[in-house]
């Protein structure tokens, strides 16, 4: 995140910018200010959309970036007001800030649009299906959306993130300190995600240098994904993988 040059007299809006990947992204440089805003009202938005315009008259990318599990629950442990709340804040307010601020992309005929789902939208989620079900939508409506508006100059995509260290996955204070170098054992890039790595690849999608790049979502999940269940061993010298944790 040293060279912002990729966004250079680019007016950017990035939810969830407080903590984790957004505040990585807002930490880069530039200008910047904080808006409180609930992303998943309608009302908030519009006044949120409306100190942009007031104060920069555009907006050229919008970064999607606020999520939450809210708590984790399968689904005989949840229950509608659950599954509300998930929608809400991981599909409802993709929808209503897109809707706010794409218009007038459109009309100047240039826009990135970037969301941030998670890893549980593309493979299988057993701790919470739900979840897994609205991230699971944001591809598709990345995807659909992106390819709709691409011919008129906005270009929309997604990032999926795994096992990134953040105010929501404290995996640093959650794991006992013995557990520190497993990392190795457990995605083939061999360590934890920090708010930078995501930010780094947000800012790819926001800039010119993915001009081509369309309805796409990047896998940035330090290779969990790609390996699709298998881990590194380190126990047995004659074969380096495993589909067996207990092994790994």
């Amino acid at each position: 995140m040293s060279d912002l040059r990729l966004l250079v007299d680019k007016v950017a809006v990035i939810t969830g910018a407080a903590n984790g990947v957004g505040a990585a992204i807002n930490a880069a440089g530039g200008e910047s200010f904080a808006v409180t805003t609930d992303v998943r009202d309608l009302g908030d938005v519009e006044r949120l959309h409306s100190r942009v315009v007031e104060r920069y008259g555009r907006c050229d990318v919008l970064v999607n970036n606020a999520g939450h599990w809210v708590a984790l629950k399968d689904l005989v442990q949840g229950d509608p007001a659950h599954w509300q709340a998930l929608y809400e804040i991981n599909l409802l307010h993709i929808f209503v800030m897109t809707h706010a601020f794409l218009p007038a992309m459109l009309e100047r005929g240039s826009g990135a649009i970037v969301n941030v789902s998670s890893i549980e939208g593309v493979r299988g989620y057993p701790q919470d299906p739900v979840y897994a079900a609205f991230k699971a939508a944001v591809l598709h409506f990345t995807r659909s959306l992106g390819v709709d508006v691409a011919g008129r100059g906005v270009r929309v995509n997604a990032i999926a993130p795994d096992l990134t260290n953040s105010v929501q996955s404290d995996f640093v204070s959650w794991d006992p300190p013995e557990w520190a170098d497993q990392w190795p054992k457990w995605l083939p890039a061999g360590r934890m995600g920090v708010p930078e790595d995501q930010a780094r690849v947000i800012l790819f999608l926001a800039s010119e240098l993915s001009d081509f790049v369309v309805g796409q979502t990047i896998n940035t999940d330090g290779g969990t994904g790609a390996a699709g269940g298998w881990y590194p061993t380190t126990h047995r010298p004659n074969r380096r993988w495993t589909n067996r944790p207990v092994d790994a």
